[in-house]
């Protein structure tokens, strides 16, 4: 079985959010990027269950639709122990896009079990995982909190209202993972870190998918007030703030 996890290149959560070019640009400088959490997750699941060999995991191969200023990141998750990393060599500017290239990079190489984070922690679109599936016409599972092999099938855990579903599908599928797929993100050794630079990324160019969606602009947040302290003993005064400049009561 080949196992194959997409990857985001997504800003650290502490990054301080600046847009350029009239708020239509992300700006870039000094951004640390790192994995998104999500797929972080689902790499540190894929190679969990490639440890046990009775699951019969051959490979794990992580794939990214992104330019080469991305490929640090690819080289954290060879580290973490991605076996091989394909990149597609496309600006990621539209679901639909990405989807299709990941589409294509799964017909080439016959992948079994494709696993995608629910969303990415910058846009939060949760839009790649279905149209993937879709695009190879295979069958997905969303909110997927568990996995595990058993017979050559995949036995899913879901999240639903109320409590949980078990769900047991053949390959191939598109799962689509949430939090609770694994505990904590596996952390790269240095062996790891080491090895990861012998480890191939392999380039392939976009097919021609034409782009659905068009960024108009990015825009801020309204500014937070400021904090505002009332004397523990002036409870007459919080109250009235509250009711008449809060009005939460």
């Amino acid at each position: 079985m080949k196992v194959l996890v997409c990857i985001s290149n997504v800003p650290d959560t502490t990054t301080k959010v600046k847009f350029v070019d009239d708020n239509k640009k992300l700006d870039t400088n000094g951004i640390q990027w790192v994995i998104n959490p999500w797929d972080e997750l689902s790499l540190t699941r894929a190679l969990e269950l490639k440890d046990d060999a009775s699951n019969g995991i051959q490979s794990v191969t992580v794939a990214h639709v992104g330019l080469a200023t991305a490929e640090p990141t690819i080289r954290k998750a060879l580290a973490i122990g991605a076996d091989d990393a394909i990149r597609v060599n496309a600006d990621p500017n539209d679901a639909y896009f990405v989807a299709a290239q990941l589409a294509e990079v799964v017909k080439a190489e016959a992948f079994d079990l494709i696993l995608c984070g629910i969303e990415s922690s910058d846009y939060n679109g949760s839009n790649v995982g279905g149209m993937l599936a879709e695009f190879l016409a295979y069958p997905s599972v969303s909110a997927v909190s568990g996995l595990e092999i058993k017979d050559g099938k995949a036995l899913i855990n879901r999240e639903i209202d109320g409590g949980k579903e078990v769900v047991r599908i053949a390959t191939p599928l598109v799962a689509i993972v949430q939090k609770g797929i694994a505990k904590e993100p596996r952390i790269a050794a240095m062996r790891g870190i080491m090895m990861a630079r012998s480890k191939q990324i392999k380039v392939v160019e976009p097919v021609g998918v034409d782009v659905l969606t068009e960024l108009v602009n990015f825009e801020m947040p309204e500014a937070r007030a400021a904090c505002k302290f009332f004397d523990a003993e002036n409870v007459a005064e919080l109250v009235s703030s509250l009711q008449n400049e809060a009005k939460v009561i």
